[in-house]
């Protein structure tokens, strides 16, 4: 074998195992959904938002203790300030009051516009230059998301939809700056600094909201917090940067169109939720579309 037969088989192997790095971490999210469903049955938005980040942050503590991992160097707290803000506070709060009025299903596919904008992010902060395939398969794949949401709301956007629409919007400026980092600190670091950087907000949330919000305590609520706090806000972020980091953000990202596909079908077997019948033809799209953008070149 040669030398550049042997570079080529690594460069392979690393691209597979980020992509499915990557794609754990899609299948991790979502479920977020329907745990944060779960968990409003027995915790207000604001304390659940508040609990999830606290939860994420213990274990996160324990993690960089255990490890004696050293604190980040100044010029990479900027970056760990928008994960925190986008995908630790932001996202989460602006999520879970969605879902007050909104179906896990809807909510879902609101935010399968999340990859086309993690793209147009990560281009602008990385230098990441997609070919015109890609950002072909990534516009398509938008708009068949846009287009399916529109159909099920009956062209009216609601007060959910705006809330999801910022809720997209600082998740995917999260995601492109995790992804940025991860190439310069582990992915697992990159969240559990993320983490204890929104602590100070997600606890005075807790404390302020607890009191002033229902809460009860019943099997479901527990399961559905424990879940968005340990995987959705901290184990799925591990191996989603480190899948961005393997294969680039751009890339990785569009793995995420297949995210509000697996939603529905939990929103279905688990929620008791209806779907529309064009839901099929939906899916079919999208596989598609993230066909192509894996296929592209950068």
């Amino acid at each position: 074998m040669t030398v550049q037969d042997s570079a080529t088989q690594r460069r392979w192997i690393t691209a597979n195992h980020g992509t499915a790095l990557a794609a754990l971490g899609v299948l991790g999210f979502s479920f977020t959904f329907p745990a944060t469903a779960w968990a409003l049955d027995g915790f207000g938005p604001w304390t659940a938002t508040g609990l999830r980040g606290v939860l994420a942050a213990l274990a996160a503590g324990a993690c960089l203790a255990a490890g004696r991992v050293p604190v980040p160097e100044r010029r990479h707290w900027p970056g760990l300030l928008t994960v925190a803000g986008g995908c630790v506070i932001g996202f989460p709060l602006l999520t879970t009051l969605a879902l007050r009025t909104s179906s896990t299903a809807h909510s879902a596919v609101v935010i399968g516009v999340l990859p086309l904008a993690t793209a147009a992010i990560a281009v602008a902060l990385t230098g990441e230059r997609p070919s015109r395939r890609f950002w072909s398969g990534a516009v398509a794949g938008a708009v068949t998301v846009i287009g399916f949401t529109l159909l099920q709301s009956h062209g009216r956007p609601t007060v959910a939809d705006v809330y999801l629409f910022g809720a997209l919007l600082v998740c995917a400026a999260g995601y492109a700056e995790g992804g940025r980092l991860s190439r310069h600190m582990p992915g697992w670091q990159v969240i559990a600094w993320g983490v204890l950087a929104a602590l100070p907000v997600t606890a005075a949330t807790t404390v302020l909201a607890w009191p002033s919000e229902p809460v009860h305590l019943t099997g479901r609520a527990v399961t559905g917090l424990v879940y968005i706090a340990a995987v959705s806000q901290f184990g799925g972020f591990v191996v989603w940067y480190r899948g961005m980091a393997a294969i680039g953000v751009t890339r990785a990202s569009q793995l995420q169109l297949a995210q509000p596909l697996v939603t529905l079908l939990w929103s279905v077997l688990l929620m008791d939720e209806q779907v529309s019948p064009v839901t099929p033809f939906t899916a079919l799209v999208v596989l598609l579309c993230i066909a192509v953008t894996q296929r592209a070149r950068s």
